[in-house]
């Protein structure tokens, strides 16, 4: 499947954005399968939850944390070499990780292996984002989009499956068996990716909507520019909100009286509430990816946050219906994934293509800082005795970045864009 450099590879780069997307799919299950473990590793074990599951924190750090070391490899590498052995080298992690979790009997193996598979999974999701943002300069909300949607959505072909091992074989067996599988499998797909070489990708096509440099930065210039920094802070708002609602979403439910409530067919509020939140984290990020291809970054910004930060006060005022409860919290989520498209694809627009790799993995390190802002629901809780206080603050961190997409970023953008050498030959209306 050659390629002649030079020569646009329409087709060929679908089939990188398949093979990206299915990488994602198999390291999902560390991140969003890992709550089927930690009941039996106790059981088994004899350790506390809450020493289980700094195993999960050390994963969620190194993961976030690690992106740039990856995306620096696949960077240096070059566009053929890069994607294989980078994803190839993760996923042999991926695999001695889980091989690591099975055999551990002590829990600073069990840390061990959290660490391999933050570092695996970190440079195989830094490689796949930063594929997706080379080949498709003129799709790169959807193709970001579809990718993040992999990891967000990917563990729904997994968790019944391992669920159902655990319970015949134990999580030992379970976790040996899925990590030689899917270690295996990433080897083999790590062979078939590779970035486009220079001027293979579509060129990007001058519009007012998607302003994308002709100049691609370096990562040290990166953080020079004004335009890095207001993104960190936008998508760190962003995030932050939303894991201070969703990561307490059981408590909540449970503190609005509605959490075993019978909704439909004998299923519970919150666990309706779950299965949706799930389904609408994962469709948002292609959705508004293709939105903002459409429309423009900054506009789909406004649009995604506004609602979502209605609905955090919607969900604080009349959470306490059921429908009304799941209704909400879906839009929450809905408008709180697509994070994880808008944020690098703007970053790549801004900054060029060539070291999109590890730029954007710069700016997903956004996600490990927002997560250190979560305990502060609970401070907030505490002092105003109720969960409104916190859904108004999660309301006012999305209005803002609301405001700053458009009267900051937005000319900042363009003004940025004009000095580097734009692919947009009509300056901003009214700039």
């Amino acid at each position: 499947m050659q390629v002649e450099p030079g020569l646009p590879a329409v087709s060929h780069r679908w089939w990188q954005l398949v093979f990206g997307v299915v990488c994602m799919m198999l390291i999902a299950n560390l991140q969003y399968g890992w709550t089927l473990f930690v009941q039996p590793i106790r059981q088994a074990q004899g350790w506390s939850v809450a020493e289980i599951q700094w195993a999960f924190s050390i994963f969620i750090a190194l993961e976030t944390w690690l992106t740039p070391a990856g995306g620096w490899l696949v960077d240096m590498l070059g566009p053929r070499r890069g994607p294989k052995l980078t994803v190839a080298f993760g996923g042999v992690l991926v695999g001695v990780a889980w091989v690591i979790n099975a055999y551990a009997t002590s829990l600073p193996m069990l840390y061990l292996g959290a660490v391999v598979s933050g570092v695996g999974a970190g440079f195989i999701y830094a490689t796949c984002v930063g594929n997706a943002v080379k080949w498709f300069p003129d799709r790169r909300g959807l193709a970001v989009g579809l990718t993040a949607a992999g990891f967000g959505a990917g563990a729904a072909v997994t968790v019944i499956p391992i669920k159902a091992m655990i319970a015949a074989s134990g999580y030992q067996h379970t976790f040996l068996v899925f990590g030689i599988a899917q270690g295996a499998i990433l080897v083999v797909v790590a062979w078939l990716l590779r970035a486009p070489a220079p001027g293979e990708a579509l060129p990007p096509s001058p519009s007012r909507k998607l302003p994308q440099s002709l100049v691609s930065f370096t990562p040290r210039e990166m953080l020079r520019s004004p335009v890095f920094w207001l993104l960190y802070v936008m998508f760190v708002s962003v995030s932050a909100s939303g894991l201070m609602a969703t990561a307490q979403l059981a408590l909540i439910a449970s503190d609005f009286g509605i959490s075993d409530t019978v909704l439909f067919l004998g299923a519970s509020t919150l666990a309706v509430a779950l299965v949706v939140d799930n389904i609408m984290n994962g469709a948002a990020r292609p959705f508004f990816g293709w939105v903002s291809d459409q429309i423009g970054r900054e506009p789909t910004m406004v649009i995604a946050f506004s609602i979502g930060g209605l609905s955090y006060l919607l969900l604080g005022s009349l959470g306490g219906n059921p429908w009304l409860f799941v209704l909400f919290a879906g839009l929450i989520f809905f408008t709180w994934g697509e994070i994880f498209s808008l944020f690098p694809s703007t970053c790549t627009d801004a900054f060029g293509p060539k070291y999109a790799t590890v730029n954007t993995s710069l700016l997903y390190t956004a996600k490990g800082t927002s997560a250190l802002l979560v305990p502060f629901a609970n401070v907030i809780k505490t002092a105003s005795g109720s969960w409104y206080a916190v859904f108004v603050v999660a309301a006012l961190m999305n209005f803002a970045v609301v405001a700053l997409a458009l009267l900051v970023l937005r000319p900042l953008r363009y003004r940025q864009a004009r000095l580097a050498g734009a692919a947009v030959a009509v300056s901003q209306p009214g700039v």
